[in-house]
């Protein structure tokens, strides 16, 4: 049983939590939080022995294998590195990390240490209905292109409203649309159509220097994949991906993938099967597996998508003019 430790303590992490112990092949050990109440309320209510609150003590001292790393995108990298420079493998939520020059040190770093694994927690790739839409592709007569879209209202959203400036909408901890409900259209269409030839964001900026809403335009050889995401408005548009005769219909967003149809003329079939309750476990699984069988091969695929994301998401971001302060490391 894998020993786990967590950085973060919100909703995404509890849900980690729970995929990770219903897998039962994990054990919740280690707890780290800026806050000593916080980090004690999580290790009780799951069962975890021991509790940080200086995170070079938790990599020095905590007694787990892999860390799983859900604090604000801007601090991924040096936690990461922190990471395996302990010797402990690595879980971090996408976006991994805020550009290329960041993952390329990344991926050096772990070149240097062949028995560590490093993993971006992009769970949908991970689910059922995720793969039943890359089948159903491959057997278009003819892929004309897709819009794909993700939007969905942030709370958080207020504050910036309120003239504050929220982790998720800051540039100095790498925020925005983009680099949050974005990412998973990018994957989407990396993983589904290949890398694109040139991509383009037209993105809608709001006053904390980010861009709260936006559309996306990947082109192919062939055809255009257009992507519509953001946090400050709601879509409750239908997602699609076109063949010539048949269009494979994703009935919620292109995230959640509830329920993925393929519709040709009046006629529907349904593709999908109905998903786990918590859309996490699929993607824990898969890390456990990997981890226990040291499938370092599967591990590297998944590391090359991954580095396929960062760069097109940093275009992306560079053709709308979106800075981070982590960008300015670029040039050091």
């Amino acid at each position: 049983m894998l020993k786990l430790g967590i950085i973060g303590t919100n909703w995404i992490t509890e849900q980690f939590i729970q995929a990770a112990q219903a897998t039962k092949l994990y054990q919740l050990t280690t707890v780290y939080s800026r806050h000593q109440n916080t980090a004690e309320e999580m290790a009780t209510k799951y069962h975890a022995t021991e509790t940080f609150t200086d995170l070079t003590t938790f990599f020095k001292r905590g007694q787990f294998d892999v860390v799983y790393i859900a604090s604000p995108n801007s601090l991924h990298f040096e936690q990461t590195r922190l990471a395996l420079n302990a010797g402990k493998h690595v879980i971090v939520e996408k976006p991994a990390f805020s550009n290329p020059t960041e993952m390329a040190a990344i991926t050096k770093l772990l070149a240097q240490k062949p028995d560590l694994f490093l993993f971006e927690a992009a769970r949908h790739t991970y689910e059922p209905n995720f793969k039943a839409v890359k089948t159903a592709i491959a057997k278009l007569d003819q892929l004309q292109g897709a819009t794909l879209a993700y939007m969905k209202y942030s709370s958080r959203y207020d504050q910036v409203l309120a003239g504050k400036e929220p982790n998720i909408f800051s540039p100095r901890f790498s925020g925005g649309a983009l680099q949050d409900l974005g990412v998973y259209l990018v994957y989407d269409a990396v993983m589904w159509f290949g890398v694109p030839q040139a991509a383009h964001y037209y993105a809608s900026m709001i006053k904390t220097g980010v861009d709260g809403k936006g559309t996306a335009i990947l082109r192919y050889p062939d055809f255009d994949v257009t992507l519509i995401f953001g946090k400050n408005a709601t879509a409750y548009q239908t997602s699609e991906i076109y063949g010539l005769h048949e269009t494979i219909l994703l009935d919620n967003n292109a995230a959640d993938l509830q329920t993925v149809k393929l519709r040709r003329g009046e006629q529907t079939e349904q593709l999908s099967t109905p998903p786990a309750a918590n859309p996490m476990i699929h993607e824990a699984e898969a890390f456990a597996t990997m981890l226990s069988q040291k499938d370092h091969q599967a591990a590297a695929k998944r590391l090359q998508i991954s580095q396929q994301i960062n760069q097109v998401l940093y275009q992306l971001r560079q053709s709308a003019g979106i800075k981070f302060a982590a960008d300015a490391k670029e040039n050091q």
